[in-house]
């Protein structure tokens, strides 16, 4: 969810104070970032084939446990690219999605988070009734309609609720370890979880599943 703009801007300030005095002392200067690759959503097409062997059918369940793969049509593109990279990292504990992102390129990741988020979703203003207190913190990143404030976050409007509560779970016990997210959710008790995860998940416009191409054996 993240800690809000607050500790953004600490952390930028910090930032911004740590190169002043790297500057002033004469040490080396970090070169640049390389640009992220521009995106060819056709290649991701090509590439997310046995993706939508899950995120592709309405209603799938993961299994052991079981709860919902999450819809990814409407997403934020760069946020599915820092996904993808958590789940190949090891940041993210999934054996399947570790096995099908280990292979990927950086060209691919951003190929198929173009491809699944499609048209990204456009804040709404709209609300599901009054923000819970527990998902207070919650609305600084996401949004109170659930569309996220910048790209590097999902948005979570419509998402599935039961996929909500498993991944704040995995923030909370570890399987996830996204540092800000984990401290976040070490405080949310069972109830928490239950109310953010029912508030975003009636927010529209939604998220959506992107339909798997239907295929008939033999057909020409």
């Amino acid at each position: 969810m993240g800690s809000g703009r607050a500790t953004a801007v600490r952390a930028v300030s910090v930032a911004v104070i740590a190169a002043g005095a790297l500057t002033l002392s004469g040490a080396p200067q970090a070169q640049p970032a390389a640009a992220p690759p521009a995106a060819d959503a056709e290649h991701g097409k090509a590439v997310s084939y046995t993706c939508l062997g899950c995120h592709g059918i309405e209603g799938y369940k993961n299994a052991y446990p079981m709860y919902s793969v999450p819809e990814l049509r409407g997403q934020n593109a760069d946020y599915l690219v820092i996904a993808l990279h958590g789940y190949r990292d090891g940041d993210r504990s999934h054996i399947t999605m570790h096995s099908q992102t280990e292979s990927l390129s950086e060209q691919d990741m951003a190929d198929v988070g173009a491809y699944l988020a499609g048209k990204p979703l456009v804040a709404s203003g709209k609300t599901a009734g009054p923000v819970p207190q527990a998902a207070q913190l919650c609305v600084s990143c996401h949004g109170q309609d659930g569309i996220a404030v910048a790209p590097i976050y999902p948005s979570l409007a419509g998402q599935h609720e039961d996929y909500i509560v498993r991944a704040l779970n995995e923030y909370k016990h570890g399987g996830r370890k996204n540092p800000v997210m984990k401290g976040f959710a070490a405080n949310l008790k069972d109830e928490d979880i239950a109310q953010v995860a029912a508030y975003f998940s009636r927010l529209t416009p939604a998220l959506a599943t992107e339909p798997r191409p239907y295929t008939r054996l033999g057909a020409d």
